[in-house]
């Protein structure tokens, strides 16, 4: 729509006139002031040349603007969303960024190589991408991937040591060789994460610091540590882990655990052997808690029933409840003690009273 001028004002400005300069000279003596306090002023229309600056600001923030949304697209788009594949990639001690990109792109992990190449650049992390086996996605973007490299952040395998478990069993639930002595009882029942390819040195290194972990954690209630509480008693640690390694294998509940505790501390301090059943199935290595009498004769160190005191050294991994039993023993008139096998714990104060419990729950 164009601007009607009355012809006056056309007349005036030179409007009519087919010269175009002096039309432009006309319009130039409209003049505004540059602010209210200042008299000076400037012409309302400059040549055009004047904008050609502001127009290159213009471009250049497009510029910029589509390169931003191009990047941001590379970096923070996954190559396939809903892909639900998971791929175990290897990054190599000594490989560099560049090559670590090639391989996620021949993996068909990432849309370019280049957008990995670049986003490490502009996060200064080229150096601290860091070896190891790592699970990725194509549904995983760029950045997270990255991310998981600088960070460390490699394939793990989640394994669940139950309390109880014989340094056997913990080898078979790896599938691995445990290396090191005296390992039975010290390596402590939890739930781990080790990464993808751990060695047996690792899985024990980690297991031992749990367990010296947990002697340094206070006991609120106790209000000290269970180290301190053994060094306080004037035990070794070696010989509270060994009966706490008993306690974990004969009964199940907290409460029993402190009164069999209580029995097996009173017989050891009177030479009355032990006679534990878990140690014979330790030797055996059977799963069944039914002994032989023939079996009560095996001669072996962890004999409690053939060997005064305590066995040799622990004959499982105990939890911390069974440590504290063990420190903690709940005193009683009772000499005697049998499972049934519906795990009930049957408590006698008498060697007839226990022979009748044992005709009734066991034979």
């Amino acid at each position: 729509m164009g601007v009607e001028l009355s012809p006056q004002l056309a007349l005036q400005f030179g409007f009519l006139s087919k010269n175009p300069k002096k039309i432009l000279k006309k319009l130039n003596t409209l003049v505004l002031p540059s602010s209210p306090s200042s008299p000076n002023k400037i012409p309302l229309f400059a040549p055009i040349g004047h904008y050609n600056g502001m127009g290159k600001f213009i471009s250049i923030l497009l510029i910029l603007f589509f390169l931003g949304v191009f990047l941001y697209q590379g970096a923070y788009l996954p190559k396939s969303p809903i892909s639900v594949e998971e791929k175990l990639f290897l990054v190599e001690m000594g490989q560099n960024l560049f090559q670590i990109g090639e391989n996620l792109g021949k993996e068909g992990l990432i849309k370019n190589r280049y957008f990995f190449d670049f986003y490490v650049l502009i996060q200064g992390a080229q150096r601290k991408l860091q070896a190891g086996q790592y699970y990725f996605s194509p549904s995983m973007s760029i950045a997270e991937i990255a991310k998981k490299i600088i960070s460390g952040d490699v394939a793990k395998i989640v394994v669940t040591i139950p309390e109880g478990f014989t340094l056997k069993q913990i080898e078979e639930k790896l599938g691995l060789k445990l290396p090191g002595e005296n390992l039975e009882g010290f390596l402590f029942p939890d739930t781990y994460e080790f990464p993808i390819g751990v060695t047996g040195e690792e899985i024990v290194k980690k297991m031992r610091e749990n367990f010296e972990k947990k002697l340094d954690t206070k006991i609120p209630e106790l209000g000290l540590t269970p180290r301190e509480a053994i060094i306080q008693q004037g035990k070794t640690i070696f010989e509270v882990v060994t009966m706490a390694s008993l306690l974990e294998k004969e009964v199940k509940t907290e409460e029993d655990k402190e009164i069999v505790s209580g029995i097996l501390w009173k017989r050891l301090e009177n030479n009355i052997p032990l006679q534990v059943d878990a140690t014979i199935t330790y030797i055996t290595g059977k799963k069944t808690t039914k002994i032989s009498k023939e079996e009560t004769q095996i001669d072996s160190p962890y004999n409690t029933y053939k060997y005064l005191g305590l066995p040799i050294g622990p004959i499982c991994n105990p939890g911390l409840e069974s440590i504290l039993a063990a420190l903690y023993p709940k005193d009683s008139d009772c000499w005697y003690y049998l499972s049934t096998p519906e795990g009930e714990t049957i408590f006698s104060k008498t060697l007839e009273e226990h022979n009748i419990a044992k005709a009734k729950y066991l034979w």
